[in-house]
Parts: C-alpha cells; structure tokens; sequence
C-alpha cells in the first residue's frame, strides 16, 4: 500500500508551492510541543484546498481546525500563526496557492512569543552562516561554571524551550513530598498503643471460650492531610498553566487525598481527571472537560461557587488549600474579600502560589492582591522547579506560620 502523497498546487510564474509551506508550518508546531503529524498536514492541504480560502480569518481558522486538537494549543498556534504568516503579501499569495517558499523572518517586527515558537520557527537565524563563521579558536577558561541542571533548576516557566519543559515534566515527577502526616480522631490497632480496644478484645475471647483474655491495643492513626488545589486558568496564567496542572498530577500520584479545580470564569472539578496515569492523556482530559481556558477571570465568584459546593466535601481533617493565581481581580472586591476569608476559615493553612513574585521589583499595588493577602498563611512563587522544590518543602506541618514568606511583610512595604 503505498502512502499518501500531498496534492500538487497550481503552477505560476513565481513558482511555489501550497503544500511544502504548509509542511514546513506543520513540522514547526510540531517542534513547539503541538501533537501533529504528516496525516494532519496531509488533511490541511486539503482542507485549504477545498475550502476556497477568501480573507485571511478563514486562512487562519481552518488551519486551527486542523492543527488545533488540544485548548491548551490554542496559543502556541496563534503565536507561530502570526509570526510565519506575518507579511501581508507572503499571505496573499498563499491564498491563492501561489506563495514560494517563506523567506526568512524579521524579528524586529515580531510579536512577542514564547521560546518554544521562537526555537521551533526560527532554528537556523540563531546560526551564522559557512562564511561568517569565525575560525574556531581554543581559549581556556578557569572561571567556576554552572551546570545545565542547576540552570534549569532556577529558569522561568515562560522562557523554557519545548526541551526544556519536557525535562522539566520530568523533575517535577520525581519530587519528593515531606512526611507530613498528621493525628486524626480516628484509631486503628496498634501492638504498641496505649488504649485498650474492648471492642476486638472482646470478639478475640469468644474463640477462647472466655479462657485467656488477650487485651488488644489501639492508637490514634496518622494521615496526610488533604490537599486542595485552586488553579487559575486565565489568560495571564497561561505561560505557568499547563506545568502546574503536571505539578498537580504528580502531586495526586504520590498522594491519595488531592482534589483539583481549574477556574477562570467558572469553577470546574478535574480531580478525577488528574488521576489517570497517563499525565498527557490526563492533560488532554482537562482540556476537554474545561470551557473557560485561557479566558477572563472572576476568582471572588469561583470561590464563591467553591465554598458553596465543595467546601464541606474536601475540607475535612486539616486539608491544605493551594491557590494558583496572580491576583488581578478587576471587579466585586467586597465577594472577594468575604469568600476568600471563608476559605481561610474553612482548612488549616491557606497557601498563595503567585508567578507574579519572579520580578524582584514586584509590589502589592493591585486592590486585589492586598485583599488577599490578608487571608492567606503563606505567600510564594511558583515559576520555575525550584520555587516548585521549596513548596514542596513547605507542605510539612513542622513549618512555622510565620517564615520569611509571611504574606504581612508584602502589605507593610506597600
């Protein structure tokens, strides 16, 4: 069986060709983390093909519903869409499938964009060419270097490349949680507990015939407390969203008790999601099951749908509530304040996890960062793996409340 072969483009006399560009489009996705193959670019030629494209919106949407499979995608695309797509005549002549073969990029004029689609599509514009290229020259170094471990270790989230961010999947797989299990109410049977268990003593002398009396022992039992993790999945999360959902399922892997929800203008409930194995297939479960990704934010009404629905049911024993935000409440402070105090009320140790602390000139100015920040035990970053180290080190019971985090030294300054 011989394999499909993409659709010749009509001829002119410029040359060119509809299906090499659209290729060379589809392996750059590709190289910036989007899940595609050559059947997908097989089927956008031929989806351009049939459609009659007419202005650039149609261009641009049937491409993205091709290549476009998960939401998270959605904003690599449109970056890498408009970074190769950018000259207006480039485009035109795509339209009529007469385009040549994309000349190379002026990244003067380009828009901002992440590392992935700045490595995937300009690979070759970082290397000088054959004859620019200096000599090669031995010098010897003595300076004290950093390794590429310790590099990734203190890299920002939003600056990784696509290899970088699989490797930093990886690390935050294998991080390792403190043991801080904690009593409960509840007892279990203990050879070495200090109460006695009348209950199993006294089933234990039936079969002795009211004999020998063996006392059975009990003690109290020692559990991890529940972890409940709030995550932020607005526009102005996206560069950190996809990694923290990674941290959350490993989080669930090493820890039974972990309940998740994502919001952005609504509250969604993806803890069953998170616990399939498989982290990417996990991914891709959220995706489909959230409406609001990468939209606007309301985060006094999702607390406000949180505590109203789920707080009683994930609340119990001592849980630690995780928030993943950065803040920026635009409207309804007064819910704001009153839900997030609730919150507080309701477990044992509320944690505020904003990317926003990276910058070192970083103040609370917003009014809804300073409504916030009077309700929360702990204030950290979490924007690289050691921001996600330090957290994790920070989840034990033995930490004080008051540390070098303490959220009220933030509202002094301001």
């Amino acid at each position: 069986m011989n394999a499909p072969s993409l659709p010749e483009p009509a001829e002119s006399g410029q040359g060119g060709a509809l299906a090499e560009n659209v290729v060379y489009f589809a392996r750059a996705l590709r190289a910036a983390g989007l899940k595609i193959g050559p059947r997908d670019a097989l089927d956008a030629v031929k989806a351009l093909t049939a459609a009659g494209i007419g202005d650039r919106d149609d261009f641009y949407w049937v491409l993205h519903a091709v290549f476009v499979q998960r939401r998270e995608d959605h904003e690599i695309f449109d970056q890498a869409f408009r970074l190769f797509w950018r000259k207006r005549q480039l485009l035109e002549k795509m339209m009529q499938m007469l385009m040549p073969v994309a000349p190379a990029n002026d990244q003067s004029k380009a828009p901002k964009m992440s590392k992935r689609v700045s490595d995937a599509l300009l690979p070759e514009q970082t290397k000088p060419p054959e004859a620019a290229r200096p000599k090669p020259e031995l010098e010897l170094d003595m300076r004290a270097t950093t390794s590429d471990q310790e590099i990734l270790q203190g890299k920002d989230f939003a600056d990784m490349s696509a290899a970088e961010i699989a490797e930093a999947k990886r690390r935050i797989a294998d991080l390792v949680l403190p043991d801080d299990r904690i009593l409960t109410r509840r007892y279990r049977p203990s050879v070495r507990g200090r109460l006695i268990d009348m209950r199993r003593t006294l089933r234990g002398s039936l079969r002795g015939a009211g004999g020998i009396i063996d006392l059975e022992r009990r003690a109290r039992r020692r559990v991890h407390p529940p972890i409940v993790a709030l995550v932020d999945i607005s526009g102005s999360m996206s560069d950190y969203t996809q990694i923290l959902l990674h941290f959350l399922h490993a989080l669930t892997e090493q820890r039974g008790r972990v309940s998740s929800f994502v919001f952005g203008t609504r509250l969604t409930n993806i803890t069953r999601a998170l616990r399939r194995r498989d982290p990417e297939d996990a991914l891709e479960v959220c995706g489909a099951d959230v409406r609001d990704w990468a939209g606007g934010t309301r985060i006094g009404e999702s607390l406000h749908a949180f505590n109203r629905q789920w707080s009683r049911r994930v609340l119990g024993q001592g849980a630690v509530v995780l928030l993943f935000t950065d803040g920026l409440e635009r409207d309804e402070i007064d819910m704001l304040d009153f839900e997030i105090d609730r919150l507080h009320r309701s477990c044992r140790r509320l944690i505020w996890l904003n990317p926003l602390l990276r910058f070192d000139g970083f103040a609370a100015k917003a009014q809804g960062i300073r409504t916030m920040l009077k309700h929360v035990d702990d204030f950290r970053p979490v924007h690289n793996l050691s921001s996600m180290g330090d957290l994790c080190a920070a989840l034990d019971v033995s930490q004080s409340r008051t540390s070098v985090r303490d959220p009220k030294r933030w509202l002094d300054a301001a």
